[in-house]
């Protein structure tokens, strides 16, 4: 009780004066003028993402493909990480990333859960990406790792060849290698579902 009086007591004795401004609407001669400073645009807060987070894109907003030493049907050598010293074959090319997937290198465990009754879940290993600047070309006759090299023929065919051995990788036995292994993929991939059905 004794604390209601004293805050009513209070509250009497900040009486607000006809003098104070609050409450009241400013007069047009107390307001600032406007008129003597032009408007600027609106400037839009454009969040700054940071260098290696950025993904590099053309004029048409699709991803820049970066120019890559390796191909897909290049054996390759792993000079980094954990995979450091195998050997395999490139299998596919990802290049606004600049990242390749090798086979058998860099697997990873990957979760699968059942689809129905009849297949159960199940943990497979998949092969996932590693960056292009981990891998240097290979040579199998010689068995030494080698930079690229890109020279142009007497036919005036430009291929890349091996810097250390002189060996030619864009040779036309690779060229039709890599041609039939992209065919039966082809047919693997017609002939899947025609025996599904």
């Amino acid at each position: 009780m004794a604390s209601m009086a004293t805050l009513q007591s209070n509250l009497a004795s900040l009486s607000i004066s006809s003098s104070s401004f609050l409450g009241q609407r400013l007069s047009p001669s107390s307001r600032l003028s406007t008129q003597a400073k032009p408007r600027e645009p609106l400037s839009y807060i454009v969040s700054k993402v940071k260098r290696w987070e950025r993904k590099e894109c053309k004029p048409n907003s699709l991803p820049a493909l970066h120019k890559m030493h390796v191909n897909v049907g290049d054996t390759v050598k792993v000079i980094s990480g954990k995979d450091k010293g195998r050997v395999g074959e490139v299998s596919k090319v990802i290049r606004h990333n600049s990242t390749i997937i090798v086979d058998d290198i860099n697997l990873k465990t990957k979760h699968v859960k059942s689809k129905g009754e009849d297949e159960p879940g199940q943990i497979i290993k998949i092969e996932a990406p590693i960056h292009s600047s981990n891998v240097m070309l290979y040579s199998k006759e010689k068995d030494v790792v080698s930079r690229v090299g890109h020279k142009t023929l007497e036919n005036g065919k430009r291929v890349r060849y091996l810097l250390k051995t002189g060996e030619i990788i864009d040779g036309p036995e690779q060229f039709q290698k890599r041609k039939l292994k992209e065919k039966k993929k082809e047919v693997e991939v017609v002939a899947t579902p025609a025996t599904t059905s």
